[in-house]
């Protein structure tokens, strides 16, 4: 175990209660300066001006809910949200000055390779079988994605660390006006590679950590090494003082039986920064056999359960925490997928809505990446509440089984089947009312 904050050079503190409050003020007041020579020098309007703070005020008053964690001289108040006041948050924060398009979406996953040595229950890839991407192809497409607006890339796997080069190419091609964070489970992590990575603008490093109990990590990542790959991985990022961060993907009974509350202790012994929590998802490894179901009643526990941790007191010291049920929920931002505000390149280079979500609008081998995301964005202009990856699930399923496809996602033809006609539910309240300037108060 490492304890927390033990050998961390990085200051690594929650910003809650009165703080949070002054905080907040700050940073509403930077925003207001930042940007105010673009009203100064005419590149907006006075009324554009005033509409984008509102905008922008607006999308964040939906997130005052997390706790908000300083990184060093950063402070984050969202995962997907660059820390303050970086380049990169500035950069995010420019989508909400576009008011004749639909606006930029600012976060990609990429994976940068299918190479892993683990077997997780739960893989979202398991049949994402292929060649790993040419990286030239990749990178050229990286740097599209910023050229759009991504301020925040998020790189996976497989595990990253698997191929290196591969990594560090992908890194390097990243300017300054965007955050990089890696996923990983440990295996390739050392001192010297993620100084290195720093150096080529490393945020943070984040981990699968599914339990406190190294056994059930060992088994449901399928590798009787995991957890003591996780330690050293853990271990070598406070040397290289690199911040750790966790995904856990937790069942419905682990918000009842107390796993919940020893994954978070044990976060928090680990030194880390922020938590996700990932709801099981009926794709790749558990495409076909479905997901255990969340109730109204479960759901409003987790909810419950985040509320408290990431704003009482007596949970001040315990990481923040991002959970896909509350971002998603149709009170918050609903499904965000499709270049909305994310979506996902995979290692063979298809383009999709996002990493859940089995299907494809393309393949950047055979098309360039940018008529790709037109096509998708074009199929996702109107964003809504429904939770695409779980209501339509049975529907890629059945599209692959009687097409018997080899592999996941979907190639763009066989995807229209699923996505022509489908039901997105009611447009998201959030997005209505940030494009409808007398609707925000």
């Amino acid at each position: 175990m490492v304890p927390a904050g033990r050998g961390l050079m990085i200051s690594v503190k929650n910003v809650t209660g009165f703080n949070k409050v002054l905080f907040s003020i700050k940073l509403k007041v930077c925003i207001f300066f930042y940007y105010l020579p673009e009203l100064l020098k005419g590149r907006l309007s006075v009324g554009r001006y005033r509409m984008f703070l509102k905008r922008l005020l607006y999308f964040l008053s939906k997130i005052y809910h997390n706790k908000f964690v300083a990184i060093g001289r950063y402070v984050r108040v969202g995962l997907y949200i660059p820390g303050f006041p970086s380049k990169a948050f500035f950069t995010a924060c420019r989508k909400f000055m576009v008011f004749d398009a639909k606006l930029p979406c600012t976060t990609a996953l990429i994976s940068v390779t299918s190479a892993c040595r683990h077997h997780c229950a739960h893989c979202y890839q398991r049949k994402d079988t292929g060649k790993d991407v040419s990286i030239d192809l990749m990178v050229k497409a990286v740097e599209r994605m910023q050229a759009k607006g991504v301020a925040f890339f998020n790189i996976e796997g497989g595990d990253p660390f698997l191929v290196y080069d591969r990594l560090k190419r992908l890194c390097g091609s990243i300017n300054g006006g965007a955050e990089i964070w890696i996923n990983s489970t440990g295996d390739g992590v050392s001192v010297e590679r993620l100084r290195e990575l720093k150096g080529l603008g490393l945020t943070g490093v984040m981990f699968s950590l599914h339990s406190a109990v190294p056994e059930y990590v060992n088994a449901f990542m399928g590798s009787e090494n995991a957890w003591a790959i996780l330690q050293e991985g853990i271990r070598c990022c406070h040397a290289a003082d690199v911040p750790v961060a966790f995904n856990a993907c937790l069942r419905r009974e682990d918000f009842y039986n107390g796993a919940f509350a020893q994954v978070m202790a044990k976060a928090r012994d680990f030194g880390a920064c922020l938590v996700q929590v990932i709801k099981p998802k009926p794709s790749g490894a558990w495409l076909e056999s479905g997901i255990e179901n969340f109730t109204a009643a479960d759901l409003d526990k987790v909810k419950e359960l985040v509320h408290a941790y990431n704003n009482e007191a007596r949970y001040r010291e315990y990481p923040s925490i991002s959970a896909q049920i509350i971002e998603e929920d149709p009170l918050v931002f609903g499904c965000t997928a499709g270049g909305t505000d994310r979506f996902y390149l995979n290692a063979k280079g298809d383009v999709q809505p996002c990493e859940f979500l089995n299907i494809s609008f393309g393949n950047i081998c055979e098309e360039d990446f940018s008529a790709i995301y037109d096509r998708m964005r074009a199929c996702f202009k109107d964003p809504g509440e429904c939770w695409l990856c779980e209501k339509y699930a049975p529907a890629v399923l059945k599209v692959f089984q009687a097409n018997k496809v080899a592999s996941l996602p979907l190639n763009k033809e066989l995807s229209r089947q699923v996505y022509l006609d489908w039901d997105r539910g009611r447009r998201t309240d959030i997005y209505n009312v940030i494009e409808n300037e007398r609707s925000i108060v």
